[in-house]
């Protein structure tokens, strides 16, 4: 009888899940989120991720910088000192480290740790450019969120599954945006500020966005009779990719998304929630832990 089919997941396929042993154990906690380690360890990253964007953000406010500098210097440090030991972590408890290192969410951990490390390996980035430029690295931490909160990789999927219906409707924007900057150039002319096609273009841009700088205004009959349908068009191309993206969330909500439990026989993941049995290889799963299932 041949041997069942694993079905990995795309974190195991990509980067390689340890068989057993410790690194087994830490890769069950950092990458499978549905035990109540890997919640927890998730839930502590997500609130140091935030706790240190709040130090950068308050960090770059003169009065909070020159009253508690000493404060932020030695958070930052503790920051960087929990990151670093996170991304070793996630190197060691994979089997291609390396391709891990290279991927998006790789880059990522990496552009928390670089902005401290920078500043004491190269000291003479501080002679040459702003020390702010290295503070604002930091901002990346942001986006580890993403990487921990399921709802960033809903939205991920949904924007994905829509993309060409929102680039044809962005084609269809420009197309909108240059003849509409075009005739705005030829009603109005250089004379009310209308210069060139890109400054009619600007212009529609930001009447269509419904945004309107009033840096450039119509002065012509024929311009704000322009200008006013641009604005009608406006209303109703703002709900178009929301409505896109909204119908895509419809038709996810109607599937069961896989958890990340793994069978302790065949090490395959990606088991409905409802699942009780391996669909690879038919052994009993163990029970699903999950947020919503412990509080019934």
């Amino acid at each position: 009888m041949p041997s069942p089919q694993v079905r990995p997941t795309p974190e195991e396929a990509a980067f390689g899940r340890p068989a057993s042993g410790f690194r087994l154990q830490m890769y069950t906690v950092i990458f499978e989120a549905d035990t109540r380690a890997g919640r927890l360890f998730d839930l502590v990253l997500i609130a140091l991720i935030l706790a240190s964007v709040a130090v950068v953000i308050m960090d770059s406010m003169a009065g909070l910088h020159n009253q508690y500098a000493d404060l932020f210097r030695a958070l930052e440090w503790f920051f960087t000192a929990v990151f670093t030991a996170e991304y070793i972590a996630r190197l060691a408890c994979v089997r291609r480290p390396a391709r891990y290192s290279r991927s998006f969410f790789g880059i990522i951990d990496l552009l928390a740790l670089l902005p401290t490390y920078l500043a004491i390996l190269v000291p003479g980035l501080y002679a040459l450019i702003d020390v702010r430029v290295l503070r604002l690295l930091r901002i990346f931490r942001i986006l580890k969120l993403t990487e921990y909160v399921a709802e960033y990789g809903a939205l991920g999927q949904a924007l994905a599954a829509s993309r060409r219906k929102i680039l044809v409707f962005m084609s269809f924007v420009m197309l909108v945006v240059v003849v509409m900057g075009t005739l705005m150039y030829v009603a109005e002319g250089p004379a009310h500020g209308f210069t060139s096609i890109p400054v009619g273009i600007y212009w529609a841009i930001t009447t269509m966005t419904t945004v309107g700088f009033g840096d450039i205004t119509p002065h012509t009959d024929l311009g704000r009779i322009i200008a006013s349908v641009m604005m009608l068009l406006g209303w109703g191309t703002l709900a178009v990719p929301t409505g896109i993206v909204s119908a895509e969330f419809t038709l996810q909500r109607q599937g069961h998304a896989p958890t990340t439990r793994t069978c302790h026989e065949c090490l395959s993941e990606g088991h409905a929630p409802t699942a009780r049995f391996c669909s690879d290889c038919g052994a009993r799963l163990p029970a699903w832990r999950h947020e919503a299932a412990e509080s019934k």
